[in-house]
């Protein structure tokens, strides 16, 4: 793929902010909650964890029977998750932030596109700006239902990847690019998922107390951690201005 078709350095940015969804832009993860309140439960949901942290079962098929269990509607489904979920509390103002700066937000997630683009509007206020983008899993129909009623959805997967969705496809183009077209790779992100993207970047933030960071120490992959957005904005600022470098924020954060 030639630097011509790649849609997020039309505009020559300097950076590039690839992200997560669940757990990292918003407070919860929607999955686990609808899995917890409308499927199986957070027992049985731990059970699966569990397994894809220690790999004895891949994250795809782990995922899949999770969301199997919940019969609920599509659309109730959303409708739960609009009255329940929470956005990063600093999150909207690195959207406008990068907005202003010429940074593309590119969101890479394991859930579900719809449940994301309605999510973000009612946290914005309004369908996301251009600088934004969703490469997400859908949703499509079971069995031939309606996918509005009982039993009637289930989740597609992006890719043949055993994450069902590997984050890094989206991001190897662009860390491909040589240098003096390469724009700065950043990424944000809480869990297994996140692996193979953050491997492709010049620094992952990885959130505090989550798996993620477990897996970074385990393979000693450099990483800096975040609580929410106000250390992400402060830190793609310094990194934009040039005060810092993506490898000095890592390695004070390896030291600290």
């Amino acid at each position: 793929m030639g630097s011509a078709a790649l849609p997020y350095i039309e505009t020559k940015p300097k950076v590039i902010f690839f992200t997560d969804f669940d757990g990292t832009i918003t407070v919860d993860d929607s999955n686990d909650f609808m899995i917890d309140n409308l499927g199986f439960g957070a027992d049985r949901r731990r059970v699966l964890n569990k397994q894809v942290l220690e790999e004895t079962l891949g994250f795809r098929d782990a995922f899949r029977e999770m969301l199997s269990s919940i019969k609920t509607p599509y659309n109730e489904c959303i409708e739960t998750l609009l009255k329940n979920m929470k956005l990063d509390p600093y999150f909207e103002e690195f959207y406008y932030w990068a907005k202003e700066n010429n940074v593309p937000i590119v969101i890479l997630s394991s859930g579900m596109h719809p449940i994301i683009s309605a999510l973000l509007e009612k946290f914005l206020g309004h369908k996301p700006s251009s600088h934004l983008t969703i490469v997400a899993n859908d949703v499509t129909s079971r069995d031939g239902k309606d996918i509005n009623s009982e039993g009637g959805w289930q989740i597609t997967y992006h890719d043949e990847s055993h994450f069902g969705h590997d984050k890094s496809l989206e991001i190897k183009p662009y860390a491909a690019l040589p240098d003096g077209e390469r724009p700065v790779l950043l990424y944000a992100g809480d869990g297994v998922s996140d692996l193979s993207a953050a491997a492709e970047t010049n620094l992952l933030f990885a959130k505090e107390g989550k798996d993620l960071v477990t897996f970074c120490e385990r393979r000693g992959m450099p990483y800096t951690t975040f609580q929410n957005w106000s250390t992400i904005l402060s830190t793609t600022k310094d990194i934009l201005a040039g005060k810092v470098s993506p490898g000095d924020v890592a390695k004070q954060a390896k030291s600290a």
